[in-house]
């Protein structure tokens, strides 16, 4: 069996959970923890863009990266990572001196090979080590794979690596992967694996490759604490276990502890990574992981319907995330068009021109409990829950656009109003044509608050009263915990779309808040709120 070595690539794949913003502490000391533990090689970080930042692993070329991982660790190569999809100019990578990186990482997608080719070539002219990583290795055909191999051969770089992007290869294409680049790839080549851990098989491919006892070295990449994008990659200290105990190597699982304790545990603690069951979905429909945190993120979807989302896109667009195709087919998926002309109908004789007090599940409904109720009887408001259901307020009804949501609400004892992206239940009294009422902006498309408001304005409605309509905040900003969803990366932007959406719909029926709201901060909106004393 040939060499098997360990690359740890915390600081450049893990950057992805926080934007590389480690910390100039954190990054200067990694190496110096990595050379501890007897690991191979340690990638620093991205070389990319124009600009630096001593805290962030992403370094605009060569030079940048000196001070970081000086004193440079004995037996420990250095290497950095180049993207041909945001690729540094050539001429700004200094030859190979030894100060600073001894390796270049050159990852590309299979429709910029030729490219890669030529930029491999110089860098290898350059003097440093070189690694061809072949992204998203699965969409090669075999003879594409085949003839990327042997493309690559002539240069002669250290290694050659198998990327699963999407996380999906399984044991036996893994096996075939293997077999296929160990036939047709120079035997002075080393074959590297880097996993992606969306279906759980980064592990069990990495300890079978292993296991194939193949004559060539090969190249294996972890991340401490499995640290990376959604699911995360492969541990680096459970994979540096198993040698130690299944092949004699002396990998001490001490310094990665401790880089988990000191470095890595507090942005576990915000910056959750591991199996979920959106990637597990993406990987399992084909589909890029961006598009799983990307409709996870809405918290709208059952686990089938995000299922059924994923599988209805084109095998082309699956490869490629875009926020833009993204919010495309989640629009499709819920504009399901029904004529809703009946339920309006026997909707706006049920209200028959009364006001109408839209509850949504904010905490501040509990503490104004009692201010809540006298407003309900002393206007005789209609009473309408948004996506909840409760016995402190005489509820008329429920109002949902949120498939998740209302998996809960099902079986509550009020009148249930639903839109027509909910497709998986016959439990309701009143079913309304999603695109009606949805928003025009992607982000907020089905608010539900938003699209009752716009129900009410379509029934001839005047007067609409919000509570607990308190704003995105912080995940424990909910009437029950079991409501609670943490938006508060993207709650600034979508509190302010909502208010803009609010702006616009009160010219069409006047909104009084009756609980405080980040919609209505005092000083704003005098001309179109009338806040109750």
């Amino acid at each position: 069996m040939g060499k098997v070595y360990l690359l740890d690539c915390t600081l450049r794949d893990g950057g992805y959970v926080n934007d590389w913003l480690f910390g100039e502490n954190t990054i200067k000391n990694f190496g110096k923890k990595i050379a501890l533990t007897g690991i191979e090689m340690f990638e620093v970080g991205f070389i990319k863009g124009d600009t630096y930042s001593k805290d962030r692993a992403v370094f605009p070329d060569i030079q940048s990266i000196r001070e970081v991982i000086a004193p440079k660790q004995k037996g420990l190569l250095y290497v950095g990572m180049i993207d041909m999809g945001d690729m540094v100019p050539i001429e700004r990578i200094i030859p190979y001196d030894g100060t600073s990186v001894d390796g270049l990482r050159i990852i590309f997608k299979k429709h910029k090979i030729d490219e890669a080719y030529e930029y491999c070539k110089a860098i290898k002219e350059l003097g440093y080590t070189l690694f061809v990583q072949l992204v998203g290795t699965d969409c090669y055909t075999d003879k594409e794979f085949i003839e990327a191999l042997e493309k690559f051969n002539s240069l002669k770089p250290f290694a050659v690596s198998i990327v699963d992007t999407f996380g999906l290869i399984k044991k036996k294409q893994f096996m075939r992967l293997v077999s296929l680049a160990d036939n047709n790839l120079d035997p002075s080549i080393a074959l590297g694996y880097h996993a992606h851990n969306n279906l759980q098989q980064a592990f069990g491919n990495a300890q079978t490759m292993v296991e194939m006892n193949l004559k060539r070295d090969i190249c294996i990449d972890a991340c401490v604490f499995g640290m990376g994008r959604g699911a995360g990659n492969l541990n680096l200290e459970l994979f540096a276990e198993y040698m130690n105990e299944n092949y004699g190597t002396n990998y001490r699982i001490e310094p990665m502890l401790e880089i988990m304790d000191e470095y890595l545990h507090e942005i576990y603690k915000t910056k959750f990574w591991g199996y979920s069951l959106p990637l597990y979905l993406s990987a399992t429909a084909g589909c890029h992981p961006n598009y799983a945190i990307f409709f996870g993120e809405k918290n709208t979807l059952t686990e089938k319907s995000f299922y059924e989302l994923l599988k209805g896109m084109s095998q082309e667009d699956k490869r490629e995330f875009s926020k833009e195709r993204a919010e495309h087919y989640y629009k499709l998926y819920q504009e399901n068009f029904i004529d809703d002309k009946e339920a309006v109908e026997k909707l706006s004789k049920e209200l028959d021109g009364r006001d109408v007090l839209l509850l949504a599940p904010g905490a501040t409904i509990r503490k104004f409990k009692g201010e809540i109720n006298d407003i309900i009887k002393e206007k005789n408001l209609k009473v309408i829950a948004v996506n909840f259901s409760t016995d402190m307020f005489p509820v008329d009804y429920v109002f949902s656009s949120n498939m998740r949501r209302y998996a809960q609400l099902q079986d509550c004892g009020y009148k249930k109003i639903i839109t027509s992206n909910i497709k998986e239940t016959d439990q309701f009294d009143y079913k309304l044509n999603f695109a009606t009422y949805s928003s025009e902006i992607p982000e907020i498309i089905d608010n539900s608050g938003l699209m009752a408001i716009r129900f009410l304005i379509k029934i001839g409605v005047k007067n609409v009263y919000l509570a607990g309509m308190d704003g995105y905040k912080n995940c424990d900003d909910y009437f029950e915990d079991k409501l609670s969803y943490d938006f508060s990366t993207e709650s600034p932007n979508r509190n302010e779309l909502i208010k803009q959406d609010l702006m616009k719909l009160s010219s069409n029926i006047n909104i009084t808040f009756v609980t405080p709201s980040c919609y209505n901060k005092e000083g704003q909106w005098q001309k179109l709120l009338h806040l109750e004393k």
